[in-house]
């Protein structure tokens, strides 16, 4: 193992401080027109490469869109529980509010028939009664019937239960309906069955 005394070490020194001088850049002119970039050499890490520093914020905005994508799946998450809630919820009341409105129509009809041995008028009529204030209670629940008798037949709303030879309405025209057929809106509830007339001949 070598020794050395403390002149040899303050030689080399004094070389390698020579060696630093020779190769320091001159000082900058404040004439040359270039003005440093602000915050550059501030925002860098001590002892990092620029591809350091340019990756560490690439890291740090990934950071920041993976929080914030968990935050927004959290927030979805919690609208559809909402929304599939209130829906349950709106189904519920609107069916409460639709049964609620058939009742004073049930309530008569028991009345009806307590009083059938009365009078086969009143009870005729009471029925009678009966039927109109449920086809108003239908037309308020949106519900309507369909147009069937002398209407050209359509398949969409109308279904053929006979094909009949008649001159009594147009070739292809509803004769007769069996049954009615009602509606929501445009959504069909179900359909007339009806007779449709096929020209004679």
């Amino acid at each position: 193992m070598s020794k050395s005394n403390g002149k040899a070490d303050i030689r080399v020194e004094d070389k390698r401080q020579r060696a630093d001088l020779e190769h320091e850049l001159p000082p900058a002119d404040p004439a040359d027109g270039f003005q440093e970039k602000a915050g550059g050499s501030e925002e860098r890490i001590a002892g990092a490469t620029p591809q350091e520093d340019e990756i560490k914020k690439l890291r740090d905005e990934r950071d920041g869109l993976f929080d914030r994508l968990a935050r927004l799946q959290a927030e979805f998450d919690n609208y559809r529980k909402r929304a599939a809630k209130e829906n349950a919820d709106f189904r519920e009341y609107a069916l409460a509010d639709a049964a609620k409105s058939l009742l004073p129509v049930i309530d008569n009809l028991a009345l009806a028939l307590r009083n059938a041995a009365a009078s086969p008028d009143d009870f005729r009529k009471g029925v009678e009664l009966i039927q109109r204030q449920l086809q108003d209670t239908l037309q308020k629940l949106n519900v309507q019937r369909i147009k069937a008798e002398g209407e050209p037949f359509d398949p969409r709303l109308h279904e053929a239960i006979e094909v009949v030879e008649s001159d009594e309405v147009p070739d292809h025209h509803v004769l007769e309906e069996l049954q009615p057929g009602y509606r929501i809106k445009e959504r069909l509830l179900r359909p007339a069955m009806v007779r449709v007339a096929k020209k004679i001949g």
